[in-house]
Formats: C-alpha cells, sequence, structure tokens
C-alpha cells in the first residue's frame, strides 16, 4: 500500500488537521477543554501508529495510575484484537509481558503489566508494543506530555482518518484485501465488484478496516 499523507479529527473540537498538526493543536485544545475539569491526578497524553505504517496513528489521554495492562487491553480493543494472540511492551530496555514467562533461551524473566504507567513513563519517553509474537503488528508510542486532571478512563483525543486505498484493478476504494496478493503490489487490494472476480477466492479475503494490523491473520476491525 503506498504512503500518503494523513488527516484526522480532533474529538475534542471536531476539526481536522493533519497528522504533523494535530500535536500542536492538542497542545492548544486540550488546555481549552481541560478548563472544564477539576481534579489532581496525573494524566498523560500518548501518541500511538503503526511501526512501518504510520498513516494510522492516535493520541490518547490516560490516567498516570493505570496499569500497562489497561493500556494494552486498549490498544487491543481499538486496533489489535484477532485471535487472542500474546503481547508485550518494551520500555528503556525492560520487556512488561501479559504472560511473564522466562525466556527458555536466556532464562531472563519479563516484567508484568501490572507495573503502573507512572512507574515506567515519563514525557518525552518512546517505548513500543507488539501483538501477536508470530504475524505480528508493531506499534511505536511517545509519551507527548502530563497534565493535571480528573480523566478516570482512556480517552482519545484524535485518530486519523481511514487512509484512501484504491482497488488495484480500477481504482475505486478498496473495501477487500486478499491475505495472498497484498504483499505481491496493488493488485491486493479490491472493490466489491473486483473481489467477486479475483482467482483467489473470498476465503483469503479481509475487509478494509482503520487499523495497522489490516489484511494480518484474521483481522476484521
Amino acid at each position: 500500500m503506498p504512503r500518503q499523507s494523513s488527516q484526522g479529527k480532533c474529538n475534542l473540537c471536531g476539526e481536522s488537521f493533519s497528522k504533523q498538526a494535530m500535536t500542536r493543536h492538542l497542545a492548544k485544545c486540550k488546555q481549552e477543554h481541560a478548563g472544564r475539569e477539576t481534579g489532581q491526578r496525573r494524566i498523560l497524553h500518548l501518541q500511538i501508529e503503526g511501526r512501518g505504517a504510520p498513516e494510522y496513528w492516535l493520541h490518547v489521554e490516560i490516567p498516570a495510575d493505570a496499569s500497562l495492562k489497561t493500556l494494552d487491553g486498549f490498544l487491543r480493543d481499538t486496533w489489535l484484537e484477532c485471535c487472542g494472540h500474546l503481547s508485550a511492551f518494551n520500555i528503556a530496555g525492560e520487556t512488561y509481558d501479559v504472560t511473564p514467562e522466562p525466556d527458555p533461551w536466556s532464562g531472563r524473566k519479563p516484567r508484568s503489566m501490572s507495573a503502573k504507567l507512572d512507574g515506567v513513563l515519563e514525557p518525552g519517553m518512546r517505548f513500543a508494543h507488539e501483538y501477536d509474537f508470530g504475524s505480528t503488528t508493531e506499534l511505536a508510542l511517545k509519551v507527548v506530555s502530563e497534565r493535571q486532571g480528573a480523566l478516570k478512563s482512556v480517552r482519545v483525543l484524535a485518530r486519523n482518518d481511514p487512509p484512501d486505498i484504491p482497488c488495484g484493478e480500477c481504482g475505486k476504494p478498496a473495501t477487500h484485501v486478499c491475505t495472498q496478493c497484498m504483499y505481491e503490489g496493488p493488485e491486493g487490494w479490491l472493490c466489491e465488484e473486483h473481489a467477486a472476480e479475483h482467482e483467489c477466492g473470498e476465503d483469503y479475503f479481509l475487509p478494509v478496516v482503520n487499523s495497522p494490523r489490516v489484511g494480518v491473520c484474521g483481522y476484521a476491525g
């Protein structure tokens, strides 16, 4: 799938901005909307994107006393979950696993995702998330900033608009992706009409969805 410029919508004010402009916009927009809150809870602003697929991105806020497991659950629900695969965070050289078991080769045991965000993250830090250790979807995350407020759960500040992916046969919007052909070129992306004619058959199709896991494993959004 070709790279393209990415737009998204701010969920606070409803305006649309480019990916590059959204971070700057949210710095101001958050302040305007935070004026309505009362509370002294630490809240982290995270920017998240697909590693190798940066056209898929999110800005979220999450209480700093939430666990990595809570963040993992949000990522699964929003972008990743298909077949109950394992997942892990990589933060400052440490692995935080959903089921921490010793590595059979090194004997090193990952840390647990029960760790609180405020114990392992701080503004400016970059870290990573992996879902499914076979057909892996990798995410790149950054702690943009923190503030004080009364937020009680994860809140999506902004999200990319679905990328424009054309059918490889006619250029109309693609609605299906053939998991056999998607890595060979644009012919793996198909509109309704050409999906019906595609020689691989519907057993190899997945829907085109707004996620960096599009076309992978059994992910259907």
